[in-house]
């Protein structure tokens, strides 16, 4: 997988792409329209973050470059890339519990809190590309 060269991108499949771990220096892509949303992104090697509608999506330390990610009403999935190992943090329904696969293997269910934020480890030093899946249960 290839960074994503314009920092945020939309996808002929309906999702998005975003994020360039290898950037040395800060980016950001404000106001980016995508399915009635303004998104906004903001990476480099240290970190990568997902703005939707002024709202929180997306966060990785450090930073990732994520491909097709896509919400639906029960969760998100995307494709991760990155450097090292990293912590990804998502936006999602408060208070509701998710199953999260990494790799297409279950680490099992975790519960959000009022904030909505769920947080996982993925491994990612010399893994290539990691299929992140987090659905409601």
């Amino acid at each position: 997988m290839a960074v994503v060269e314009e920092l945020l991108r939309s996808e002929s499949n309906g999702t998005v792409s975003f994020g360039n771990h290898k950037l040395a220096q800060k980016a950001k892509v404000e106001d980016f329209k995508h399915a009635g949303d303004l998104l906004k992104v903001k990476t480099y090697n240290e970190i990568t973050k997902l703005e939707k509608n002024g709202m929180f999506l997306y966060e990785s330390v450090p930073g990732t470059s994520v491909l097709n990610f896509k919400e639906t009403e029960s969760g998100v999935e995307f494709v991760v890339e990155g450097a090292e190992d990293a912590q990804i943090t998502v936006g999602l329904t408060d208070d509701t519990e998710y199953e999260v696969f990494v790799a297409d293997k279950s680490t099992g269910t975790m519960r959000t809190g009022l904030g909505g934020k769920l947080s996982l480890s993925v491994e990612l030093e010399a893994a290539g590309e990691v299929a992140v899946r987090i659905k409601q249960v």
